[in-house]
C-alpha cells in the first residue's frame, strides 16, 4: 500500500481486499491453538477481520480490526489514534487469550452452568456501554488492564480464562490471597470438565465481516475519536495552573508542555503500571493536557521532579473523573 494517509482514508473498508492469511495474527493464533490442544481442548476458535477486536454472542470465534492484516493500516492506526491496540506480540497474545475466551464460552455454552452463573454472575445481565470500576477490589483478575472483568460477568470469565492459560504456578502465585483465586480455580476444575467433548456450537458466522462494510475510514475514524474524547479543553485548567505558573516577560523558563513532552514516556509507564487505564486514553489525556500547557502559556516553576509528581497525581485524577462520569467506551 503506497497510498497517503488521506488517500487511505477515503476508501470504504470493503475495498480494502485484506485477508488474514500469513499475518502476525493467524500466527499468534496456531499458537493459542496449539495451547488449548496440548491441555485437552478440542477446540479453535475461526477468525475474522471486521473494525474492532470482539466475540459475538452465540459465535465461537474472533473479530479482528482491519489494520491488524497490514503494516500500513498499522502505521495509519498509530497516526490517528497514537497506538496500535494489539500491535505488539504481548499484546496480541493478551487480546487472543481474552477472545476465545469468549468463543470457548459460546463453544460449549459454558455461561448456562448453574456454577458458571454462581461464580461470575447473570449473563443475561444488560451488557453496559460504560462502567464504574472499583481499582482496589481483588474479586477481579487483572488481565487486559482498566479493570475490564468488572463490566460484565462474560467478561469477568474471559478475563479469568485469559489469565488461566498462564502457566499454573504463575497464577496461583500472582492471586495467592486474593478472592478472584476461587474463579480461577472453578475455570481449572471447567476446563478439566470439557477436556476431550466436542464443541456444542460449531457455526462459522462472520458477524460484521470487513468485506461488507461500505464505512470510510476517515468516518470510521471520526466516530472513534469522538468515541475516546473527553471533556472541553478548559475542564482542568485550574489543577494545571496549581502546578505551573505563568510565563513572564523577560525571563527563561522550561515551557510546560515541552516538560509534560519531555516526561511523557515516563508518566505513560506509570499510568499504565498504577491506574491500568486504556492506553488510548492515557495518550488522548496526556495529549491534551499538552495542547492546554501551550494554549495557556504555562511554565515550570518549581524543580521538576515535584512537578512530574504532582502531574501524574493531576492525570491520575482526570482519568477517574472520566471513569466515574461512565465517559469512557471499551472495545476489547
Amino acid at each position: 500500500m503506497r497510498l497517503s494517509d488521506q488517500q487511505l482514508l477515503q476508501l470504504r473498508f470493503c475495498d480494502l481486499h485484506l485477508t488474514l492469511r500469513d499475518t502476525v495474527v493467524q500466527r499468534h493464533q496456531q499458537v493459542l491453538d496449539n495451547d488449548l490442544k496440548r491441555r485437552g481442548i478440542r477446540f479453535k476458535p475461526h477468525i475474522w477481520l471486521s473494525v474492532e477486536w470482539f466475540s459475538p454472542d452465540g459465535v465461537p470465534g474472533i473479530a479482528v480490526p482491519f489494520y491488524m492484516a497490514h503494516q500500513r493500516l498499522m502505521r495509519l492506526e498509530r497516526a490517528m489514534m497514537d497506538e496500535v491496540e494489539g500491535g505488539n506480540a504481548n499484546w496480541l497474545t493478551r487480546i487472543l487469550r481474552h477472545e476465545t475466551g469468549h468463543a470457548l464460552d459460546n463453544a460449549y455454552r459454558l455461561r448456562r452452568r448453574k456454577q458458571w452463573r454462581e461464580t461470575f454472575g447473570k449473563p443475561s445481565r444488560p451488557y453496559p456501554d460504560t462502567y464504574r470500576a472499583r481499582p482496589a477490589s481483588r474479586d477481579f483478575v487483572l488481565h487486559l488492564g482498566h479493570w475490564y472483568a468488572q463490566s460484565h460477568p462474560t467478561e469477568d470469565f474471559a478475563e479469568t480464562f485469559a489469565v488461566w492459560m498462564q502457566p499454573r504456578a504463575r497464577w496461583r502465585r500472582d492471586y495467592q490471597d486474593w478472592p478472584a483465586l476461587r474463579k480461577l480455580e472453578y475455570v481449572d476444575r471447567l476446563m478439566h470438565e470439557i477436556e476431550g467433548e466436542r464443541p456444542y456450537v460449531v457455526n462459522h458466522d462472520l458477524i460484521e465481516p470487513l468485506s461488507e462494510n461500505t464505512q470510510t475510514l476517515a468516518e470510521h475514524y471520526r466516530l472513534k475519536r469522538i468515541r475516546y474524547g473527553f471533556d472541553t479543553p478548559d475542564a482542568y485548567d485550574l489543577r494545571l495552573k496549581r502546578i505551573f505558573g505563568k510565563a513572564q516577560a523577560g525571563k527563561r523558563y522550561l515551557r510546560a508542555d515541552k516538560f509534560v513532552r519531555q516526561v511523557r514516556p515516563q508518566l505513560e509507564r506509570l499510568l499504565a503500571r498504577r491506574s491500568r487505564l486504556h492506553p488510548y486514553l492515557v495518550f488522548h489525556v496526556l495529549r491534551t493536557v499538552m495542547q492546554r500547557c501551550r494554549e495557556l502559556d504555562l511554565i515550570v516553576d518549581t524543580s521538576q521532579r515535584e512537578a512530574k509528581r504532582a502531574l501524574l497525581g493531576v492525570l491520575e485524577r482526570i482519568m477517574m473523573d472520566i471513569l466515574r462520569r461512565d465517559r469512557e467506551r471499551y472495545a476489547l
